[in-house]
């Protein structure tokens, strides 16, 4: 065999393992992607598939947590910078962070009537976050 011909035998080979890999990383990332959806998404795309576990994201809604079931559970609305919201109950303990007007991104599932049902909170804080110890004393407590 002539060494041009080993040649492209070899770059061949190269380039199928190489696009080989790619689409095994394409596969795996595509099942494992850690995005969350928006309510301005969720009103263009429609909603995930029923059962499915997603992630939504936006900010909570001022005036919007109420409690139910002897405190345990929580439902609140998460908005971003459209007209659409997302109604969200969480039965636990919510993180030290969470409160109305601050970000949420909630792990869960929608149910029939499109209320998301998480199972878990992350609250998101902004550049300016300070740890409770340090912050001051607010006006009246």
């Amino acid at each position: 065999m002539r060494a041009r011909t080993r040649r492209l035998y070899t770059f061949g080979i190269a380039a199928l393992l190489v696009l080989a890999a790619a689409a095994l990383a394409f596969f795996a990332l595509r099942e494992n992607a850690n995005l969350f959806y928006t309510p301005e998404v969720l009103a263009e795309k429609g909603f995930p598939e029923e059962g499915r576990e997603v992630k939504v994201g936006g900010w909570v809604e001022p005036g919007s947590l109420t409690y139910g079931d002897g405190g345990a559970t929580m439902r609140f609305v998460v908005i971003d910078n459209s007209p659409s919201t997302i109604t969200v109950s969480f039965t636990g303990v919510a993180p030290d962070l969470f409160r109305e007007g601050q970000g949420v991104v909630a792990t869960g599932r929608f149910t029939p009537e499109g209320e998301f049902t998480a199972r878990q909170l992350l609250a998101k804080h902004d550049e300016n976050y300070q740890p409770r110890e340090l912050r001051p004393l607010e006006a009246g407590g």
